[in-house]
């Protein structure tokens, strides 16, 4: 028997949002090659899957989101660990959390003048976060081996900061902009740090 461990849960998560992820840019790939076929019937339905699979993977990392605020709560209460049956041990050294990535790509931004070109913006936050980013972070994706997994993450972060209004959602293709409400987090934070 092994104790019962919240990290379990949200290591869980972050292994199925890589999956869904990882099948997003499957479709997507699918959907370019079609493109590129001008097999219209084929690229529309490519684009209808990924778009399904990106409203999927938004409710697990609001399902995430959810369960982190359950477990602060009940590390609050400080209960004792309860024994639970084994079922499995889940894959350690899991990739550095897309959460991770919010205030350095708000500080990047802000010293970029509030907003840049997404490779720019890429290369710094990579160059900032390099003392926290694990080994698996460096790793290449199988659906893009030129890539590696942090800059892939960095993009889904950019995904959910948009969501919550940290990023401009309109701000031209390729470029990442700041918003009035992502200054506020920035300097909420730094007023706390």
């Amino acid at each position: 028997m092994i104790e019962n461990n919240p990290e379990d849960v949200s290591s869980a998560f972050e292994m199925l949002l890589e999956e869904v992820e990882a099948e997003i840019d499957f479709a997507s790939g699918v959907g370019a090659r079609s493109f590129e076929r001008r097999d219209l019937d084929g690229a529309k339905e490519a684009l209808e899957r990924s778009a399904a699979l990106t409203t999927f993977r938004d409710k697990v990392a609001g399902l995430r989101k959810e369960w982190e605020s359950l477990t602060v709560h009940r590390q609050d209460e400080g209960p004792e660990p309860t024994d639970r049956r084994n079922l499995g041990r889940l894959r350690r050294g899991l990739r550095t959390r897309e959460a991770e990535y919010y205030l350095p790509i708000l500080r990047v931004l802000t010293s970029m003048g509030g907003s840049s070109k997404v490779t720019d913006v890429l290369d710094e936050v990579g160059r900032v976060m390099k003392p926290i980013l694990k080994d698996v972070d460096h790793e290449p994706l199988a659906s893009e081996p030129e890539n590696p997994r942090w800059r892939n993450t960095a993009q889904w972060a950019r995904h959910g900061m948009v969501q919550e209004g940290l990023l401009a959602a309109d701000s031209p293709r390729g470029i990442w902009q700041i918003t009035a409400k992502g200054r506020e987090r920035l300097q909420s934070s730094t007023e706390a740090g």
